[in-house]
């Protein structure tokens, strides 16, 4: 299976027939390219915001209501280009009301035969917080990709290794990331996450990432990071666990995944986090009030705070 990833410089299309046109014209790239999965980065949607009226377009929630009434053709438009294209797609996200004046980060998931579902963002970034109207969505969720099971971590969400480690235990053993970032340290955080979850749970994780600046917006106004699918440091991959990355203006990096071979690999891995990850929980954290000798033999009592 061939996944492909985006480098995504983000445009300022005149309107959704604009946006649209572009959108048929990358994913198309990545089709040639031989992708079966193809993956955009988060917050997609708010390019559309560059067709809006320039006080709209430079204010987060006059942004987010205006790309309200686009939903459905955004929708509309993945499914047509999954169908015709034969390939499933992550659109990035989209920041959808979801009642009282209030958004999620959603990334969608469309497939060729028409199943569309969805991953909302679990952790909001200090940036989404401050907005004052978004929201953190409340489950996880699978999808099937030719017999194999695919999860999606929206960005700052890579970061956190249990609800990842739900999703490799629920069947997962490939993880999708829709990310943005608009600094060389936000865009380590998001790297060193794909990396820590695929040695964690020895398996596969596609990254895509906004790129480009885009000073009409303030949430895409700068972005970071290259586009890059990882996999375990182990028997069979890379020692540094990179796969395929972009460079330069290249706008897909692409990779054939073995996820049966992934699968055979456990057996003669040099290590097993995935396996071992129980063990960890074995010993508890406990108030350290024991003797330890000193280099004479006499006895001291050290005493470490219950809190650490």
């Amino acid at each position: 299976m061939r996944v492909a990833v985006a480098k995504y410089p983000i445009g300022m299309p005149v309107d959704f027939d604009a946006f649209a046109r572009r959108q048929a014209a990358c994913l198309g790239e990545a089709k040639a390219l031989g992708a079966r999965i193809a993956v955009l980065p988060e917050y997609l949607s708010l390019e559309l915001a560059a067709g809006f009226a320039a006080e709209v377009r430079s204010d987060l929630h006059a942004s987010l209501v205006a790309l309200q009434p686009l939903r459905q053709a955004w929708c509309d438009l993945y499914r047509r280009l999954a169908r015709e294209l034969d390939l499933y797609i992550v659109p990035g996200s989209f920041l959808l009301e979801v009642g009282k004046g209030r958004y999620r980060n959603r990334a969608d998931w469309f497939a060729p035969d028409g199943l569309h579902g969805w991953q909302d963002k679990l952790q909001l970034t200090g940036y989404e917080k401050s907005s004052g109207v978004i929201e953190p969505g409340d489950a996880l969720h699978g999808f099937d990709c030719d017999g194999h099971r695919v999860g999606i971590a929206v960005c700052y969400d890579v970061e956190f290794p249990l609800p990842v480690r739900a999703q490799y235990e629920a069947g997962v053993r490939l993880l999708l990331v829709p990310s943005c970032t608009d600094t060389a340290a936000g865009a380590t955080r998001v790297r060193v996450g794909c990396l820590a979850r695929a040695l964690e749970n020895r398996f596969f994780v596609a990254q895509a990432v906004t790129a480009g600046e885009a000073a009409w917006s303030p949430a895409l106004d700068v972005n970071t990071g290259e586009a890059t699918l990882y996999a375990p440091m182990d028997h069979g991959f890379p020692a540094d666990g990179l796969l395929a990355a972009t460079h330069g203006e290249a706008l897909w990096a692409c990779h054939e995944i073995d996820l049966s071979a992934l699968e055979r690999s456990r057996e003669c891995a040099q290590v097993a986090n995935d396996r071992d990850w129980p063990a960890q929980l074995a010993a508890p954290l406990r108030r350290w009030e024991e003797a330890i000798p000193l280099a004479d033999g006499t006895p001291e009592t050290e005493q470490v705070p219950e809190t650490a």
